[in-house]
């Protein structure tokens, strides 16, 4: 009697155990989706219009570095929806206006104030390199974003993960096979040298930042929402803006330059502000998505989604700018959708093998306690006896 209602009580506890699992994996492959789809719109976006900046008579690269970020207020409109929310939840309760904490505000100052230097690094390569060519000094983030995870975040590595990150790396070598007939006419070779190596660095600087994201998260000392992501995300964008508002305010940008810039652009003066406006609108959109994605992921995984990416801005670049396809393009697509595949399919494997773990030890444990229960019976009746 006692092994048949041991097992009426613990049965429901397991399925209930097992529904909520589930629940919570339906809910973390969504969110994970949306951020995904976030991220896309802005990495492939982000540098096609702030290239058409630069297209159409546009050469304040301050200017281009802060709108990568200026547009933080743009969190605030969840940010509102989620403290009204916690309001109608807790009427009786303070309700406190933002979750972050000190350690966590103070890491994401930092972080903010190294991203405003990143963003004026990749402004400049993008003033002076094509877009196709950019993406392909970028797409050499995603071995300096591994490097910098394993030595921070001890990033567990997989046979997929590997041979995903070879196949990325090696995509954007591919495409150096070829970069200097991209060379703009306009340009000096010294110019397009020192935009490259800007662009370099900027993905360096990036490659350490995604890791150190991760890390803050992990040592920030609470509990991590995604109402935090978005606070975090917000910190973070201010600051770097408050970096190139600086640079501009140091560069007379605000007093005469875009002033002057937007009358006599080719695009004309309402369509210069409507480009700036939507510029800033979607380089929010990459970076929450990329902050995003390791919330739900890893710094790891936001590197290779980034990285993946970057052959289909080119592919907008050829249809938009008019920019050359050529074979070593078309090679660097294949392998990066080959390591995009590799690696979601590693990860599909590996998620699979947990599960299977995971369902093992609940009928080991369930096979096992009627067993525990009937023992201890037995021994309080000779007890009793």
């Amino acid at each position: 009697m006692a092994e048949i209602n041991y097992l009426k009580q613990e049965e429901p506890n397991v399925v209930d155990d097992g529904a909520a699992a589930a629940a919570a994996a339906r809910t973390k492959r969504l969110l994970l989706i949306i951020n995904c789809l976030i991220l896309a719109f802005g990495n492939c976006g982000g540098p096609m219009i702030m290239r058409l900046y630069f297209l159409h008579g546009g050469k304040r690269v301050w200017l281009s570095s802060c709108l990568e970020t200026a547009g933080w207020p743009i969190m605030l409109i969840p940010l509102a929806a989620a403290y009204l929310r916690r309001r109608r939840r807790s009427p009786t309760t303070t309700t406190k206006l933002f979750l972050i904490e000190p350690r966590l505000f103070l890491a994401a100052a930092l972080i903010g104030v190294l991203t405003g230097f990143d963003d004026y690094l990749y402004a400049y390569g993008v003033a002076r390199l094509p877009v196709s060519t950019s993406a392909l000094v970028i797409a050499t983030q995603l071995a300096f974003t591994a490097g910098f995870a394993f030595l921070l975040v001890k990033q567990r590595f997989t046979a997929y993960s590997i041979n995903a990150v070879v196949l990325l790396t090696v995509g954007a070598g591919v495409l150096a096979m070829n970069t200097d007939g991209d060379r703009p006419k306009e340009e000096s070779r010294r110019e397009y040298a020192l935009g490259f190596a800007m662009t370099l660095a900027a993905a360096l600087l990036y490659g350490f930042i995604l890791p150190l994201v991760e890390l803050a998260y992990k040592k920030g000392g609470q509990e991590i929402n995604y109402t935090v992501v978005l606070e975090f995300q917000m910190v973070m964008s201010l600051f770097a803006t408050v970096v190139c508002t600086v640079g501009m305010l140091a560069n007379r940008d605000f007093q005469v330059a875009i002033p002057r810039e937007a009358r006599g652009s080719n695009l004309g003066e309402t369509q210069y502000y409507v480009v700036l406006v939507f510029s800033a609108v979607i380089w929010q959109a990459f970076f929450l998505g990329a902050i995003g994605v390791i919330f739900v992921g890893s710094s790891l995984l936001s590197g290779i989604l980034i990285a993946v990416l970057l052959p289909v801005t080119e592919v907008l670049a050829v249809i938009f700018y008019g920019e050359s396809f050529h074979a070593e393009k078309g090679v660097s697509l294949g392998l990066s959708l080959w390591g995009f595949v590799s690696y979601f399919y590693g990860e599909h494997r590996e998620n699979n093998n947990k599960k299977k773990k995971k369902l093992k030890q609940r009928r080991l444990l369930l096979d096992s306690a009627p067993q525990t229960e009937m023992s201890q019976t037995t021994n309080q009746t000779c007890v009793d006896v």
